[in-house]
């Protein structure tokens, strides 16, 4: 049996709406007069699909797709209008609804549109559960051991409705894991809410997080909902726990524990069901002992951990990643996919990343798509930035004061080693031929001498 949300400012149309699929289909039916009522819906009931009228006094049918689209709530929506209009319901459609019907159309067409809707969303749903089964739909991409234990980890938590805190420096990909633990997870048709705790001034944090009353404040011209209703049901990710204020960290803490907020200027409680992942690049402990965050909060938000690693640990997976990137620039650009050169590759393998890990890389990858007129990426396009340049001090080992010269060049002669061991997946004999080694043993001879093993 399906809920289907009817929209329409007008009660004789939205009840005749709903006698007609009761009857005709043997669907449930909820009624709203007007969008910001849809919404409130959409945030507390299981709605699988929603006939949205576009001309609303309150909240018009444009605004409901765009906040929907904002919060990723996928849930099919027809849109209908008086108007006759066809550009409105194409726009309407750009917005993210899944078809269109004037209000003159007969009732036996509405439920046919009804019916592929949501046979449109079992499809949509069950497509993306088996590519992230067989592993196509994953934006965590290596296959680096590293790689592997935190995929095992965001599975293993997947499931459950407790806290997790993800750990990791910036740049490595947190925000995806918490998309993944929401994906993969019982809450994937519900709202996936995104807040970054450093980018809230903190006159208007709690506001943003706990929502507000018209007046309460100066600018607050209307009631507004904050992030855990937006999110009720579904997941709220917490980026940067770490800069919230104090005073709003105290009022996250009581949400946590009680399950209730109350929006600012406002002493009504208002139940929330979120799943709450946090992520940081900070030292919690650190900031605990140095008085800015509360230890007791930590508590709530660590119930279990992840961290990410950044990518100077799995040097492995430059090669994937880089290729990744250039397929998904070559994409959005509407270009043939690129190709690195083999010393191209070499000389990103050598940087280590440390700057901005993954992010920076994406960038930098990017850069050269654009930069490079032909199919081949050469060695000259890499910027000077991450190229042979910066490489020989951090990726050679080099370092002011490290020794004479007979101890830089073997701790010189360790890092390539390392560096190219770690790019062919400490495949030896790969490594040992890439290197202009006589063969395997020659490399396991230095292998030895350098104290290396997997």
């Amino acid at each position: 049996m399906s809920l289907v949300l009817i929209v329409d400012d007008i009660a004789a149309m939205r009840e005749s709406y709903a006698y007609d699929l009761e009857r005709l289909a043997g669907h449930d039916t909820l009624q709203a007069a007007g969008g910001r009522e849809a919404l409130d819906h959409l945030a507390t009931e299981p709605v699988d699909c929603m006939i949205l009228d576009l001309e609303m006094p309150d909240l018009d049918g444009f605004q409901v797709l765009a906040e929907m689209k904002r919060q990723g709530d996928r849930t099919p929506v027809i849109v209908y209008t008086g108007t006759g209009s066809y550009d409105r319901c194409v726009r309407a459609v750009k917005l993210g609804a899944y078809a269109f019907l004037a209000k003159d159309e007969p009732m036996e067409r509405v439920v046919q549109e009804v019916d592929n809707a949501l046979q449109w969303a079992r499809l949509r749903d069950e497509v993306k559960k088996l590519r992230r089964e067989a592993g196509h739909d994953s934006p965590l991409v290596g296959e680096s051991k590293a790689m592997n234990d935190l995929r095992s980890g965001i599975d293993q938590l997947a499931t459950i409705p407790s806290a997790v805190l993800v750990l990791g420096e910036s740049g490595t990909g947190k925000e995806l894991v918490a998309r993944q633990l929401h994906d993969r997870g019982p809450r994937v048709r519900q709202p996936f809410v995104a807040v970054n705790g450093a980018a809230l001034p903190e006159s208007l944090a709690e506001s943003e997080l706990f929502g507000h009353e018209k007046g309460a404040f100066t600018g607050a011209d209307r009631t507004r909902a904050g992030a855990f209703e937006s999110a009720h049901r579904g997941t709220l990710f917490l980026d940067e726990v770490g800069e919230l204020p104090l005073p709003a960290q105290a009022k996250l803490l009581r949400v946590l524990e009680t399950g209730v907020i109350s929006r600012v200027g406002s002493t009504r409680e208002i139940a929330v069901d979120v799943r709450m992942v946090a992520a940081t690049n900070r030292d919690l402990d650190a900031e605990v002992q140095a008085g800015r965050f509360r230890e007791d909060l930590l508590y709530r938000l660590n119930v279990h951990t992840l961290r990410v690693p950044p990518l100077r640990e799995r040097m492995s997976d430059v090669s994937v990643l880089a290729e990744h990137f250039l397929r998904q620039v070559a994409e959005r650009f509407g270009q043939r996919p690129k190709v690195l050169a083999p010393a191209t590759l070499e000389l990103l393998a050598a940087y280590d990343w440390r700057r901005n890990n993954v992010r920076e890389l994406r960038n930098v990858m990017e850069r050269l798509v654009i930069a490079t007129p032909g199919e081949v990426i050469g060695p000259d396009a890499v910027p000077a930035d991450i190229g042979p340049a910066a490489a020989v001090p951090e990726a050679l080992g080099w370092q002011p004061g490290a020794g004479d010269l007979r101890s830089q060049k073997a701790a010189a002669e360790r890092a390539i080693v390392l560096a190219a061991l770690e790019h062919n997946q400490w495949h030896v004999t790969n490594t040992a031929r890439q290197l202009g080694l006589a063969d395997h043993s020659s490399l396991l001879k230095i292998m030895r001498r350098h104290g290396l093993k997997r």
